[in-house]
């Protein structure tokens, strides 16, 4: 294929199934399982099943081995996911053994579950009515319930659902693979099974593997499972996902609610989307399309993007443009935050934009930015963290589900060198031709209108309880009972232990089997580099095919703590606003030009205490701050690279900017709006922590409940008193490029040992023509002395120690609870850490989530702070799930007696801890990961110490 990788199709001669192998020399294994599911109605039976088939099968008989796996794996992922019509296994590992013992358990979940023959499973992962007094009112429980309680009360996720539903009417698209909670009710066991034993056949699958490990042992594997199953006529479901052939005549218009809160505006939100095909596209349309995208939405900056959010008719983007993972792509665009008398203005504009597209085309600049972007991505092939293989399988699956070859949505060369041709040869009409006959021609168009209601929630929740009482009112007083007895029986299997020969089947990995030394990442620093008066730090990697990855980190700490949210907006500005010299479209033309991207971050890393052989507890006091420009980039255009970073640094255009940060706010507000509602844990979690440390109340304030009011504050006081917020910009960014700002700096560079030598005489030169001089003032140092931040912060945050609750519009909770463990100073060993771990992969996920119903149930201990929270996440519960977080120290201790008499148990917790530090990552991140650990005093031989005396303490 186009990265080097060697791929095989086969056939397994007995049933049929296709089996893609990839052989690499990535040793981060990745393997898939995929079942075409194309859903009838909208129970949720394919995302029902998805959970469900992973609690048990006839080799691995736990209750749930997935849990087991997750205790005890070295794994780099262990997911599934349901799409709207397939549904996806896929594990990864480094580790051969682990690897292979996840494959197995896999393989077996899906092809022999427990679940079709219990119907316990379903009740407890789907829904069943729960009763425990028969004076009690009845309720629904259950895992997807309450999961998709949630996602229904999220307005995004509705919008999402509407678009979808209304685009297609009369295919498998049309109703919902991940359920309606007022439909999951109507969910049967026999349905459940059936649509096991119709879809969930060898011959109905897609099967993938990725890595260095040896092809003969892949295929062994599959064999043992796939040679009980045969092929026979029947087996092979009729699984086509059909296509919504019927077009509309003209354009419709929907209009549907969403659930509002009490102090929320009662904004709109406004989508336009469009259906784009109705026969397969060929790679050439596919790449054309995404190119188009690119030039449409792809940065703030993009035609479409832009003139939406420069309208003023709203304050975010919704849509997200081009969708072509299924089989047929969609295109939606739109704005949320709209006034009511806004609305119809919405759509006038979208389509008014596409015209003038259509008519004028795009600059030839622009072409060739979006060009340089697209090419940069597709051959770098970058996935963060995300195994490579497992975007590789992902990729293919987009054609393969649909009988195509699955490495065609790879091969990019081909149609690259053919778009390329075509627009040498008809410029801009590629897009122009494609904009007026899939989008402006089409009346395959469908505008969803989302209107806010405040009373939603509370007539879903009376529809529920109304359903509820008819439902009790008609049963019998043995019905009754039968209901009591069921929810008995549902909450002792529950909390029942696994006898230890059925957790003996579950392949575990040994302490024998770890690798003790800390994986580590090539560092090289160079104080004072070039005589500079800076710092660069180098990362040499194996070949990062011609890329340089640069990290232009600054020193903020002479930024007033109050003025920190001004340098949020700051640092968007260097990206939004343009300079002196280049508008924004031409700031972010210059961008896509030249580089693989852009983007600016702040950090703030807790410095540990020098030497430190095991986890000391820290006071919060002692932390560095920076923000970091970052790019990557081939390295001949290293020069122009640095000359931009530089550029938006010191020369952003904030004076003109009144328009952009009203624009920015309005946005920043949104989103922090939604995130609240739809991840409330992660919120609970920044506000417990504030109250027992500086460094969490200055993230607090920076990141938590407390920064949606200062956005607000802010977008008030920039409508309204615009000289007094340009005043602070100039300031903040005055306080940046201070007398002290080159021993501030750090340039934090990876590649390979041909780019690194190619870029260095670029990267001479552009430290010296940074502002200020060698011999200017020095940078105090934070590693002995408290940061100005939490000096500031101290005298304006006393840490007081108080229960809090916030209303937000959902049907869910998100509950946390917490405090201090250890004080600062304290010594923690890393038992503590496994200990955390074990309590959330056992009694955390039994209790909130398998009795509970919650979606999840997890508690976190921060060994450099001594704190440790219990969250909860999408839970129908509140007061009980306080009661068992009360309830979790007498439940560990129960666990330390029966760990010391079952060793197997304690070497699982200690093998996922160490699982959890040692993850992989792409070659910036190496280098990012390494640069931050040098920030905050961690030295590589410090990490070896600890984990050494980690597996010394436990051996």
């Amino acid at each position: 294929d186009e990265y080097g990788a060697y791929c095989t199709l086969y056939r397994h001669k007995q049933t049929g199934a296709e089996i893609l192998s990839v052989s690499t020399d990535d040793d981060n294994k990745v393997f898939g399982i995929t079942f075409r599911t194309p859903p009838s109605d909208s129970t949720g039976v394919p995302h029902i099943l998805e959970h469900s088939v992973l609690c048990g099968s006839k080799k691995f008989p736990t209750k749930d081995p997935f849990v087991e796996l997750i205790q005890g794996s070295l794994n780099t992922f262990l997911n599934a996911f349901t799409y709207p019509d397939r549904t996806c296994y896929p594990v990864a590992s480094q580790n051969k053994k682990d690897f292979y013992n996840l494959v197995n358990v896999y393989l077996d979940a899906v092809l022999n579950p427990r679940c079709v023959n219990d119907p316990m499973v379903l009740a407890q992962e789907g829904w069943h009515l729960e009763l425990e007094n028969k004076e009690d009112p009845l309720t629904y429980k259950g895992v997807v319930y309450n999961e998709m309680k949630g996602v229904y009360s999220s307005s995004d996720s509705l919008l999402t659902r509407e678009s979808m539903r209304s685009l297609f009417p009369d295919t498998t698209y049309g109703v919902d693979s991940g359920g309606d909670p007022t439909v999951i009710p109507d969910l049967t066991f026999e349905q459940f099974a059936g649509f096991h034993s119709k879809f969930y056949h060898p011959a109905n699958s897609r099967i993938f593997f990725y890595g260095d490990d040896p092809v003969e042992d892949r295929l062994q594997i599959l064999d043992e499972y796939l040679s009980e199953f045969d092929a026979s006529p029947q087996s092979k479901p009729d699984s086509e996902v059909a296509w919504q052939k019927k077009r509309f005549t003209e354009p419709q218009y929907q209009k549907h609610p969403y659930p509002a809160g009490a102090d929320q505006p009662a904004t709109h939100m406004i989508c336009v989307n469009w259906l784009l095909n109705e026969e397969p596209i060929s790679a050439y349309e596919e790449l054309a399309w995404a190119l188009l995208d690119h030039l449409l939405v792809g940065t703030s900056s993009s035609t479409l993007y832009r003139e939406l959010m420069e309208s003023g008719l709203g304050e975010s983007i919704t849509g997200g443009g081009l969708s072509d993972e299924l089989l047929q792509g969609t295109f939606s665009m739109g704005l949320k935050g709209v006034q009511p008398e806004n609305v119809e203005k919405v759509e006038a504009l979208v389509l008014k934009v596409l015209e003038k597209v259509a008519d004028e085309g795009f600059a030839e600049d622009d072409i060739a930015a979006s060009m340089n972007t697209v090419e940069f991505s597709l051959r770098e092939f970058n996935t963060g963290s995300f195994p490579k293989g497992l975007s590789f399988m992902l990729g293919a699956m987009s054609k393969w589900l649909y009988e195509k070859s699955p490495t065609e949505a790879l091969k990019f060369e081909e149609p690259l060198v053919e778009l390329k041709a075509s627009i040498a040869a008809d410029g801009s009409k590629v897009f122009q031709d494609l904009i007026r006959k899939k989008l402006l021609e089409n009346n395959h168009r469908v505008t969803v209108e989302m209107i806010p209601s405040k009373t939603l929630e509370a007539e879903e929740l009376k529809e529920e309880k109304d359903r509820l009482e008819a439902i009790k009112e008609k049963l019998s007083v043995e019905e009754i009972e039968n209901i009591i007895e069921t929810t008995k029986e549902l909450k002792r299997l529950q909390l029942a232990e696994d006898p230890p020969e059925a957790v003996a089947t579950i392949p575990a990995l040994q302490l024998d089997d770890l690798d003790k030394k800390t994986r580590e990442y090539p560092i090289e620093i160079e104080e004072n580099a070039f005589g500079s008066g800076s710092k660069v730090v180098r990362h040499e990697l194996g070949s990062t095919s011609g890329i340089a990855y640069v990290d232009f980190g600054v020193d903020i700490s002479s930024v007033p703590l109050s003025e920190v949210p001004i340098l949020s907006v700051l640092t968007r500005l260097m990206m939004e606003a343009g300079t002196s010299d280049l508008s924004n479209v031409e700031l972010r033309r210059q961008i896509g030009t030249h580089t693989g991207g852009i983007g600016v971050e702040m950090l703030k890393v807790p410095i540990e205490s020098e030497g430190a052989e095991e986890f000391e507890v820290a006071d919060g006091t002692r932390i560095m701050t920076k923000i970091f420009i970052k790019g990557k980039v081939t390295s001949d255009k290293t020069d122009e690279l640095f000359g931009l970073m530089k550029t938006v640094l010191t020369d952003t255009n904030i004076g003109d900017a009144q328009k952009k940060v009203i624009e920015i706010l309005k946005e920043t507000r949104s989103s922090k709006e939604s995130q609240i509602q739809g991840a409330g844990h992660s919120y609970a979690n920044m506000r417990i922590q504030s109250r027992y440390s500086h460094s969490g109340a200055i993230d607090e304030m920076l990141s938590g409940v407390t920064s949606l009011q200062t956005t607000k504050d802010l977008l008030k006081l920039a409508e309204e008193d615009w000289p007094s917020f340009l005043a602070r910009l100039d300031d903040v960014r005055k306080s940046i490029l201070n007398d002290s700002f080159r021993s501030g700096v750090i340039l934090n560079l990876t590649g390979d040992k041909k780019v690194l030598t190619d870029i260095e005489p670029s990267v001479e030169s552009f430290l010296g023509s940074l502002p200020g001089s060698a011999g200017g003032e020095k940078l105090p140092n934070f590693d002995s002395i408290e940061h100005p931040w939490v000096v500031q912060s101290k005298e304006m945050n006393s840490l007081t120690i108080e229960d809090e609750g916030f209303i937000v519009p959902t049907q869910v909770s998100y509950v946390g609870k917490g405090g201090r463990l250890y004080e600062p100073g304290e010594k923690v060993s890393g038992a503590a850490l496994v200990a955390s771990r074990y309590l959330r992969s056992t009694y955390m996920w039994d209790t909130i989530r398998v009795v509970g119903g919650a979606y999840g149930g997890m508690c976190n201990f921060d060994s450099k702070g001594g704190l440790f929270t219990f969250l909860s996440y999408r839970d129908p519960n509140l007061a009980s799930t306080l009661d068992a977080y009360d309830a979790a120290a007498d439940a560990l201790a129960s666990s330390a007696e029966q760990l010391a008499q079952r060793p197997e148990l304690l070497s699982k917790a200690i093998i996922g801890m160490v699982g959890e530090l040692d993850k992989a990552l792409s070659p910036d991140q190496k280098g990012w990961v390494s640069l931050v650990r040098h920030l905050g005093g961690e030295s590589p031989e410090t990490r070896q110490k600890k984990k050494r005396s980690n597996f010394e303490y436990f051996s």
